[in-house]
């Protein structure tokens, strides 16, 4: 074994490791090295080198060629190197690869094809923006690529070419705002997915077809709203989904069982979602689940039949926002069965009597249904089909017991339609508070067929109204007959 730690080497000559020729182990990181010429190393039997923490910024060539017959693992961490020429790492029995903290922008076609035998590959913290179409072509056996702590902006096809062995890739901490339709055709044998910390808006239906394999995804820390109908279908295998801090409230909200197809689920976290009420169909399908994680949401109200289906061993809630009628008499005798009362802060917020209670120490008999102050839509839109060109109306009706103002949003198939011909009413009767929503579509067109919903809103919470479907008709055709 070699140790040349600390030793101020700047240069790397042939001569000065004829002495070490039998080593397997050589370590010559925190140097002043600064470039690895054609030709450095003597041939000899080593299978660790270590060069991290110099001041490399060239790699000739042919650097590691009398070496290549036997190296195993290849550091070059915190160093200058910017280019990576073709074929420099004609390194047939390379195992372990790293190149984090250099200054490498963008990797090329073919730039480690000669590494049959790499099974780890890591580039953290290089400000890579660009992987052209290829970049890993030739790492047949690379089971970890580790990119975190780039500038990456895309997931495609192109550059994860030729990973068919791949079972962990983290790309967090990028910029990555698109993922491409058939993005993992290459590696289907992902068991690890880590796309954390990116720029991701929205996941459409099909993000995720080639993953089935998939037991491990984070999509934590993004700024995900919209989420394609099935998008996590194809993800039958998946045990542990991690999706805090996005915006995905409406998924949880509304009744669309977005978590349906998961059958191995068994760790769901849901923190920081802004996620105000919790329905029925929320986690439906989800027999598996032992862990959910739904704090840090300001969570005003819970059906019951939502949790009652799993099996939870750990479970996190923290809100101060309950409303505390007899809706929520099941919840205080349900987390003390389960012994949830250390991972659980449950505080109503709702009525005024109860206002900064512990939902454990209010009484059953304190749980009543005077009043329902969250909005309850009471005519729902209805399904319609319209001539191409003429107008079309949909309608919406909620009532409440609060003098909360309402608000209303109209969605076409799960997006906020933000630029519609819209008209409110409210009326104040018998101690009851009527909305109705009205939405105008003019002159309609092909593009406008689809599903639409309104969302009824006030300070307790939101309420989604059922689909109504739209189908745009085109007028007869006219029939010249040949005279």
């Amino acid at each position: 074994r070699g140790l040349l730690v600390h030793n101020r080497i700047s240069e790397l000559w042939m001569h000065q490791l004829h002495p070490y020729i039998s080593l397997e182990t050589l370590d010559l990181s925190s140097n002043s090295i600064s470039e690895i010429k054609a030709g450095a190393f003597p041939p000899m039997q080593l299978k660790y080198l270590n060069l991290s923490n110099n001041k490399i910024s060239v790699l000739e060539p042919g650097c590691f060629d009398n070496i290549s017959s036997s190296l195993l693992v290849l550091k070059l961490n915190r160093n200058r190197i910017t280019l990576l020429p073709y074929k420099v790492f004609r390194l047939p029995q390379l195992q372990f690869l790293e190149l984090k903290r250099n200054k490498i922008k963008m990797v090329d076609s073919l730039t480690f094809k000669g590494m049959d035998l790499l099974k780890s590959l890591k580039m953290q913290r290089n400000g890579i923006t660009k992987l052209m179409d290829g970049a890993f072509f030739g790492l047949n056996n690379m089971e970890e690529l580790e990119l975190e702590h780039n500038n990456l902006t895309e997931v495609n096809k192109g550059w994860l070419y030729g990973l068919h062995m791949l079972h962990v890739l983290r790309v967090n901490q990028n910029t990555i705002s698109i993922i491409r339709p058939d993005a993992w055709e290459f590696c289907q044998k992902l068991v690890e997915l880590d796309l954390s910390f990116n720029h991701l808006t929205r996941l459409e239906e099909n993000v995720f077809i080639g993953l089935g394999l998939l037991e491990n995804l984070n999509l934590g820390e993004n700024t995900i709203s919209h989420l394609g109908e099935g998008v996590f279908s194809s993800l039958a295998n998946l045990r542990s989904l991690d999706i805090r801090n996005n915006e995905i409230s409406w998924a949880i909200e509304d009744s669309i069982g977005v978590f349906v197809g998961m059958k191995k689920l068994n760790t769901l976290i849901l923190q920081r979602n802004k996620i105000k009420s919790i329905t029925k169909e929320a986690f439906e399908s989800l027999e598996e689940l032992e862990h959910l994680d739904l704090s840090k949401n300001g969570i005003m109200s819970i059906h019951p039949d939502s949790l009652s289906h799993m099996n939870l061993k750990v479970f996190f809630l923290n809100t101060s926002s309950l409303l505390c009628d007899c809706q929520l008499q099941w919840l205080g005798p349900w987390l003390t069965d389960n012994r949830f009362l250390q991972s659980v802060s449950a505080m109503c917020a709702h009525p005024a009597s109860l206002l900064g209670h512990n939902i454990l120490s209010v009484s059953l008999e304190e749980l009543v249904c005077d009043d329902f102050p969250k909005p309850r839509i009471t005519d729902h839109p209805e399904t319609a089909t319209a001539l191409r060109g003429t107008n079309v109306t949909l309608s919406c009706l909620a009532s409440s017991s609060s003098d909360s103002p309402m608000s209303t949003a109209w969605r076409k198939d799960g997006e906020v339609l933000y630029d519609a011909e819209v008209q409110n009413y409210a009326r104040y009767q018998e101690g009851e508070l009527f909305y109705t929503t009205v939405l105008h579509l003019l002159n309609v067109n092909f593009t406008d067929e689809g599903r639409y919903q309104c969302v009824v809103s006030n300070h307790f919470g939101s309420n989604y109204s059922n689909r109504a479907t739209l189908t745009v008709n085109g007028e007869e055709p006219l029939v010249f007959s040949p005279k």
